[in-house]
């Protein structure tokens, strides 16, 4: 199915240490996790100060789909090949819109799809990305300068485009990204972007977006509101609970997933976890007297367990999204499920930001934290329960 892929998440601009800079210091329960199913990922990668989680985590995730599919365990895609692409795609629309559109450097698992379909991948290697003097990515001068270009153009005094200001825009591109050659050698044998992206055996449309909301109707399919879907791409809208069964049926299968979640809340920590406390949140900002004399620490908060997490519904998960209390922040993949010492599943996630947090650069995230902050996720449609994929009709 085309364009039934993915309004995903923006990414954390940061690596662990800036995301957690306004999170109090948070102590956690020791867990004991007991694989149940791993499947193969690729190493961890970090986007350091770039907001590009999307691109890191879909290309994490087709890395995993190769080896699967190819047995190679040493593919490393280029992950300044898809932005750079993006952002050239993405200013073009943002300028026939007169700038009405999310121009930033968050974007979605459904673009890298659309890029890889329209120009192809490159090895690393061949595009590392890092023309600006850093060992690892540094955006936030590059997203600004590309920013202030493409409301210049839409502001244009002349009224009338010319024919340069694209090349302008590439040429911005070039400079911090570099530019893939058209030809390059792998293993002795020289290919092109598409040549390579066939040769690795990627077919875009063999992909499917899926999400669980119900302000549209179930078994259809809608473009997720949030400002990185730019593509207006589309996503299956199932039931939570088929949404989850989907999701154990790819691990159990060997298969991985594009997931885009929200990260901004307390249970999702810095150690490596994430989970949802059976507690309400402090209203923010706090009371008056907090204010001027700061928060009673007398009452620890309560810690997150197994044990003690909430029991989510559907409707809940409306509720954070209505309510924008669900936000649209992040991508990772997750690639296998685990138990604790309480018998409760965790999904096992490789995130982006190195070797961050207590199990370096892996997060184990509840069965609840799923269920509750999934804003989309992304799978191989033979990954889909068969009576699933029969009622949305994918072929």
């Amino acid at each position: 199915m085309k364009r039934m892929f993915i309004a995903a998440a923006i990414c954390l601009f940061s690596a662990a240490p800036a995301f957690a800079q306004d999170k109090e210091k948070e102590e956690t329960p020791e867990y004991e996790f007991t694989v149940v199913k791993e499947n193969p990922i690729s190493s961890i990668k970090d986007q350091h100060r770039s907001g590009t989680c999307w691109c890191f985590s879909a290309l994490s995730f087709l890395e995993s789909e190769i080896m699967r599919t190819k047995g190679y365990d040493d593919v490393d895609l280029s992950e300044m090949f898809v932005v750079s692409k993006s952002y050239h795609d993405r200013a073009v629309k943002y300028v026939r819109l007169d700038g009405h559109l999310n121009f930033a450097a968050g974007s979605s698992f459904g673009d890298v799809l659309h890029v890889i379909r329209d120009y192809g991948i490159v090895p690393q290697e061949v595009m590392p990305g890092l023309n600006y003097g850093t060992e690892k990515p540094e955006h936030f001068e590059m997203d600004a300068a590309l920013k202030g270009y493409v409301d210049a153009i839409v502001q244009n005094p002349n009224k009338t485009l010319t024919t340069a200001w694209l090349g302008g825009l590439d040429g911005i591109l070039k400079a911090y990204l570099g530019e893939a050659p058209e030809e390059f050698t792998v293993d002795g044998v020289t290919y092109t972007a598409e040549s390579y992206r066939d040769w690795l055996g990627i077919n875009p449309d063999d992909y499917v977006s899926i999400t669980s909301f119900t302000h549209h109707p179930f078994w259809t399919s809608f473009p997720i509101e949030v400002c990185d879907n730019w593509r207006w791409d589309y996503s299956w809208n199932v039931p939570l609970d088929d949404m989850m069964r989907i999701m154990y049926n790819a691990i159990e299968n060997g298969y991985t997933i594009a997931w885009g979640s929200d990260v901004s809340e307390k249970g999702f920590t810095r150690n490596g976890l994430g989970t949802v406390p059976d507690v309400d949140p402090a209203p923010a900002g706090g009371s008056d007297q907090e204010k001027w004399i700061g928060k009673d620490t007398s009452r620890p908060e309560a810690e997150a367990t197994a044990a003690d997490e909430k029991v989510i519904t559907q409707e809940m998960r409306q509720d954070g999204y209505d309510r924008k209390t669900t936000t649209d922040d992040h991508g990772m993949q997750i690639y296998g499920v685990a138990r604790d010492q309480n018998g409760t599943n965790y999904f096992m996630v490789k995130n982006s930001w190195g070797d961050a947090g207590k199990y370096k650069g892996i997060w184990y995230v509840s069965d609840a934290f799923v269920r509750y902050k999934t804003i989309n996720f992304v799978v191989h449609k033979d990954a889909l329960p068969k009576d699933i994929r029969k009622k949305l009709g994918i072929k």
